[in-house]
């Protein structure tokens, strides 16, 4: 079905179309239209319109007002102040277009975007032999949420999790286990082989024993690094043992993003490791070309801009003097490969924002290089820290940084606890997955809720309230109308384009007119936390809604009862489709 065109569109067009009729030299002129609260809509443009004219801005919106002739779309176009239109659709309007959005299927009148490209979204990026922490919430559940609203629009996606898989940490690790081969440990307590979160806490207990020999005994250091280079030079038994390390990692972040509810595909995992054949060539490419120079044995990339402490340019290190590779050079090969391979016109990193100035330069050097150009384009989704109650970076009591399985099982316990109070006629399994359903669409919520660059205290007793900007009363919003859906045994949703409106259908209604636009908005500048907001004034203009026009009891006229019954089946769907794009369940009963 082609799309729907939005009241909004549809009212700023006729507008246009009046203001290039009541002053011709204008041209295509922008009526500046915008909702209000006198009105639907309010159009300002008229008063700049008029000053550049040299008229008189209301008698300019009077012969504005005299060429509109839309009966079917506007009730009233109104002069007020100094040369405002206040604009008010008909409730005819409103009702069939959102019959046609309706008739959309899952897309409700979203179109794709005219330009779709290919983007590839760099997300979720945790480390191998260690375990995820809370640091890895923010770039799990927003790179989740992008990706989803990405699609829904018509890009084409890649995701890319550049785990962290290759470096001097790894030397120390492979060492370590060969001089100490029972340290891991194969079986679980109950004889059974380790796996998953088993798995990974003997390999993080293991990684601070191996650091702590590291750090204190330099015989043991030197031979970690000499491991090192085995490892790049692809030594069989240092490979097998670090291929050890990447399985059994791997097999914990699937169980941690399958609780999440966040789906990570094997083949979207390009690791550190993944670039190592191109280092050496980017480092060659960089130098040959000028874009890099040799300082003190180190190749670096040097920026007019960035000082360091001491005033001196502080550079961008591709090289390191003793010839090993830095992050950078790992980061610019995976450009070129994004670019020149995958071929990617939009990349995305959704990454801490206290990384802005490494990948301002690694974008920079890439752009000197040639590999970004205008038809490429690179931006960092950089985002906040998750805080404590008390507003500091949150951790345990012990100072620990807080496992993010902790989080998780905390947040479906409370959620459960929640739904168990609530719940009818739910048996304990339906409890168990509904508990899980809210309790992790509460963490989403609280995170995608938030601007991401912003920083925000995560706090599980507002993020499971039933009241407020919570996950659970979007949730609970939807599990109301699937109620009133089964109970209407003799209605239908049915619009009803003849019927007058109440005040709270309209403002549902226009609403509701609403959500291409914010997608469009939301995909653009990729904000989920606009998506998030406009989800959560959806369902507040449908509690009003609820409390003010009866669907059921007591009943009201057929037709009436049809087409309040038809805006909450919308409203529904609408919901659930803008929760599905967060990456959140909205289960049918709670």
């Amino acid at each position: 079905m082609a799309s729907v065109t939005s009241l909004t569109a549809s009212v700023h067009q006729r507008l246009a179309d009046a203001l290039s009729a009541a002053l011709p030299e204008a041209g295509t002129a922008d009526p500046l239209l915008r909702r209000s609260d006198r009105a639907d809509y309010q159009a300002n443009g008229i008063l700049a319109l008029a000053k550049k004219a040299k008229a008189n801005p209301r008698e300019l919106a009077t012969k504005v007002v005299d060429a509109i002739d839309a009966p079917d779309l506007l009730k009233d176009v109104e002069v007020s102040g100094p040369g405002f239109l206040n604009v008010t659709v008909t409730d005819k309007a409103i009702t069939e277009n959102l019959a046609a959005r309706a008739a959309d299927g899952d897309r409700l009148g979203v179109p794709y975007a005219e330009k779709a490209g290919t983007t590839v979204v760099d997300w979720a990026q945790p480390n191998v032999a260690k375990e995820m922490h809370v640091g890895h919430l923010r770039n799990s559940v927003i790179g989740n949420s992008v990706v989803k609203i990405l699609e829904f629009t018509g890009e084409k996606v890649v995701s890319r999790h550049h785990i962290g898989d290759w470096g001097t940490q790894f030397g120390m690790l492979v060492q370590y286990l060969i001089e100490h081969p029972d340290a891991l440990g194969h079986q679980a307590a109950d004889g059974t082989e380790q796996a998953g979160e088993e798995a990974m806490s003997s390999l993080n207990r293991v990684y601070k024993e191996s650091k702590v020999l590291f750090d204190s005994d330099e015989e043991f250091k030197t031979r970690a690094r000499r491991r090192v280079v085995d490892l790049q030079a692809g030594d069989p038994e240092t490979l097998a043992i670090w291929q050890r390390f990447v399985d059994e990692s791997k097999v914990y972040f699937y169980s941690v993003f399958n609780k999440l509810d966040v789906e990570i595909a094997d083949e979207d995992i390009v690791g550190e490791s993944g670039y190592n054949d191109m280092l050496a060539e980017t480092c060659r490419m960089l130098e040959e070309s000028g874009v890099a120079v040799r300082s003190n044995g180190a190749l670096c990339v040097f920026f007019d801009d960035v000082k360091g402490p001491d005033g001196n340019p502080s550079p961008l290190i591709v090289q390191k003097s003793d010839g090993g590779f830095g992050y950078a050079a790992t980061d610019l090969s995976a450009i070129r490969d994004r670019v020149f391979n995958v071929k990617a016109d939009t990349l995305l990193y959704v990454v801490d924002a206290r990384q802005s100035l490494h990948f301002k330069m690694v974008f920079e050097t890439a752009r000197r290089a040639g590999w970004l150009t205008d038809d490429v384009k690179a931006v960092q989704l950089g985002f906040g820290t998750v805080l404590g109650k008390d507003g500091k970076p949150f951790k345990t009591r012990e100072g620990e940084t807080v496992r993010l399985i902790d989080l998780l099982d905390e947040a479906i316990d409370r959620a459960s606890a929640i739904v168990r109070e609530k719940a009818q006629d739910l048996s304990e399994e339906e409890i168990a997955e509904r508990g899980a359903q809210v309790g992790i669409g509460a963490v989403k919520y609280a995170d995608l809720s938030t601007s991401a660059v912003r920083d925000y205290k995560f706090d599980l007793d507002q993020m499971v309230s039933l009241n407020g900007d919570t996950s659970v009363y979007l949730q609970y919003a939807y599990a109301r109308i699937q109620s009133i859906l089964r109970k209407a045994d003799d209605v239908s949703p049915k619009a009803h384009p003849e019927l007058e409106l109440a005040d709270a259908e309209r403002a549902l209604g226009l609403h509701l007119d609403q959500f291409a636009e914010t997608v469009a908005e939301v995909a653009e500048e990729y904000a989920p936390h606009k998506l998030a907001a406009y989800l959560y004034q959806l369902a507040s203009l449908y509690t009003t809604f609820y409390d003010k026009c009866p669907v059921i009891k007591p009943k009201p006229p057929q037709d009436v009862a049809e087409n309040r019954l038809f805006l909450c089946d919308i409203t529904a769907r609408t919901l659930h489709q803008g929760m599905e794009l967060l990456g959140i369940r909205t289960p049918e009963r709670l």
